[in-house]
């Protein structure tokens, strides 16, 4: 979990300073941008999602345990919502992980793409 106050995002040879205050840790992905998503906020959220379709045509939400609700409607209020027909949902995977000694956690990677 990211707790400081800036992030810094490496992303194709650029650094970006990004606020941490929704706690959103941003991957670098040669094929978009993965966003994984933690206990929080759903409209901050989907607005980091919208902002980082507008740069990217593909982003893929991550979230594991409690957070799934999350990544979910996240997923929903930018696809149904925000950017109606002019974005889907092209993939969901779910799994699961087991840590050592710690019970099974769940994993959704919800992938969403501007169709404009």
């Amino acid at each position: 979990m990211v707790d400081k106050t800036l992030i810094e995002c490496i992303n194709g040879g650029g650094r970006v300073l990004l606020s941490g205050v929704e706690k959103v840790q941003l991957d670098g992905n040669p094929e978009g941008k993965t966003i994984t998503i933690y206990q929080q906020d759903i409209v901050p959220c989907a607005l980091d999602l919208l902002t980082d379709l507008v740069k990217y045509k593909t982003v893929t939400l991550f979230a594991k345990g409690q957070a799934i609700p999350t990544a979910v409607a996240v997923a929903n209020i930018v696809t149904e919502n925000m950017m109606k027909g002019n974005s889907k949902i092209v993939d969901i995977v779910v799994d699961s992980e087991e840590e050592s000694n710690r019970p099974l956690v769940s994993l959704i990677r919800i992938t969403v793409t501007k169709t404009n």
